[in-house]
């Protein structure tokens, strides 16, 4: 969504190793969660799909975050805010999406939630 399609002659980028992963299996490009180790489809489907929802669910709450973070940058009481173009230029987004996740992000800080109705803790007056 926010991030730009690899060129077909440029490399695609792995994304970062996850925490809970052990870093000798992240290492070994063939290796993913121990899927490959998965001989019945039918575990194999049951534990992938587990993996796409999980992962679903982490993008989710990490576009909460850059929304949260993106209007906390913007915010006009800052002294050192940024203009939403600077904003898209850090996230590599285009300067209408940057103004979308602004708002998305005053949004959430409003409410005190991260969208997900947990609370996250994080003011839009919180920032340092």
């Amino acid at each position: 969504m926010a991030e730009p399609t690899p060129r077909r002659n440029e490399p695609r980028l792995r994304p970062a190793p996850l925490l809970f992963e052990p870093a000798e299996a992240a290492g070994d490009p063939e290796h993913f969660f121990d899927l490959e180790s998965i001989d019945d489809p039918r575990a194999l489907l049951a534990r992938a799909t587990e993996l796409t929802q999980a992962f679903r669910a982490a993008a989710d709450r990490a576009v909460e975050f850059q929304a949260i973070a993106a209007a906390q940058l913007a915010d006009p009481r800052r002294f050192d805010r940024l203009t939403t173009a600077a904003i898209a230029e850090r996230a590599q987004w285009t300067e209408d999406y940057a103004k979308k996740m602004v708002e998305f992000g005053r949004d959430l800080l409003r409410s005190g939630t991260d969208g997900s109705g947990r609370s996250h803790g994080h003011g839009i007056g919180d920032h340092a």
